[in-house]
């Protein structure tokens, strides 16, 4: 009689369909197309011709570096070792202003990194130290530009990006790289330099486990010819607070025909040093 009743109509479609909502949670948590990990990329074989050649000439005595050198590193699956990325980096000192370029060789690419940056201290070490190293791996002439907001105001991280991208246009740099403070670049592949359009350079990071969350995402790493960031007037200086500025950078880039191009997940790997989040306003 007991077990009858346990086992009734009624009981059995209560246990079908928690089954059936549990099934379906488990299909949308695990499903491969719930992230955009599935997008269109550049392939490696086109990297190259892909890249905006422009740099300065550092150096009137010796010839630009080669290049089947950056053929070769756009080739070779060069990738740090994760617990590696947080030991101190040994790198060449750079001119002040956080400017260096290589002695035996002119660049071929020329880069102004914008990091916004406010009360971040750890992280800003991290960063500094590790991107002289991989950018000198990579033998780019680049300068860091820390913008800092000392206002008491909520973050403006766009509004930090423009005054960043204002300051290099105006010492010439051609191709500005827009750069969050706590990502990290893990593949010698992802060529710190622009590209023909716009490049979303940090499509593949672990905190995201791998995944792009939606294809209008530009956020944490873009690379953009400064006439390009011209053109489309920059980024709104009107977002405080997280969130917002990297959709509305998106719209603005797909009005003019610049919608980012992207290289693989397997080059575009990230990781994010943790942090305590601000609260959106």
């Amino acid at each position: 009689m007991v077990l009858r009743n346990l086992f009734s109509d009624h009981a059995m479609k209560k246990i079908a369909i928690c089954l059936t909502c549990m099934l379906m949670l488990i299909v949308l948590i695990f499903h491969p197309d719930r992230h955009s990990k599935y997008y269109t990329f550049i392939a490696i074989v086109d990297t190259y011709k892909e890249l905006f050649f422009n740099s300065f000439e550092i150096n009137k005595n010796v010839s630009k570096c080669s290049a089947d050198f950056y053929k070769r590193l756009i080739e070779s699956k060069r990738e740090a070792v994760l617990q590696n990325i947080y030991v101190s980096k040994h790198f060449i000192s750079p001119a002040h202003g956080g400017e260096y370029a290589n002695d035996n060789c002119n660049p071929m690419f020329s880069v102004a990194i914008i990091v916004p940056y406010r009360n971040r201290t750890a992280q800003l070490q991290m960063f500094v130290n590790y991107m002289h190293y991989f950018l000198q791996e990579q033998k780019v002439h680049y300068r860091l530009f820390i913008v800092e907001q000392s206002d008491r105001l909520p973050f403006n991280r766009a509004k930090m990006m423009n005054v960043g991208a204002l300051v290099a246009m105006k010492m010439n740099y051609s191709c500005l790289i827009l750069h969050d403070v706590d990502l990290l670049p893990l593949n010698l592949q992802n060529i710190y330099a622009c590209s023909n359009k716009p490049r979303h350079m940090s499509s593949s990071i672990d905190t995201f486990r791998y995944n792009l969350p939606y294809l209008e995402l530009c956020g944490g790493v873009l690379s953009i010819q400064s006439s390009q960031f011209r053109k489309i007037n920059g980024m709104s200086n009107f977002f405080y607070g997280w969130g917002g500025e990297d959709d509305d950078l998106f719209k603005r880039l797909q009005k003019y025909d610049l919608t980012p191009d992207r290289l693989s997940p397997e080059v575009s790997v990230y990781t994010m040093i943790l942090h305590k989040k601000e609260m959106a306003r």
